[in-house]
């Protein structure tokens, strides 16, 4: 899972692939802003099948952060 996001984070925003790390923030590191996030939220959603709850995305600062969750919500 951790590859595909990457692939998706550098979508959205330019990243290297290779230095994106599980402790890479979305905003500070990645340079994502809301628009960007909200859309990659929704690919994540498409991609896994999954409903990311919007008052508890406010808790993902990082990738690990996403990782966790996405894992969580697929049971």
């Amino acid at each position: 899972m951790f590859e595909e996001l990457k692939e998706m984070i550098c979508n959205y925003v330019e990243a290297d692939a290779d230095a994106i790390t599980l402790e890479s923030k979305f905003v500070d590191d990645l340079g994502f802003n809301s628009f960007d996030f909200m859309s990659f939220l929704g690919e994540v959603e498409e991609k896994y099948d999954i409903h990311v709850n919007e008052e508890e995305i406010i808790d993902l600062a990082t990738v690990g952060d996403a990782i966790d969750y996405i894992e969580k919500l697929k049971g």
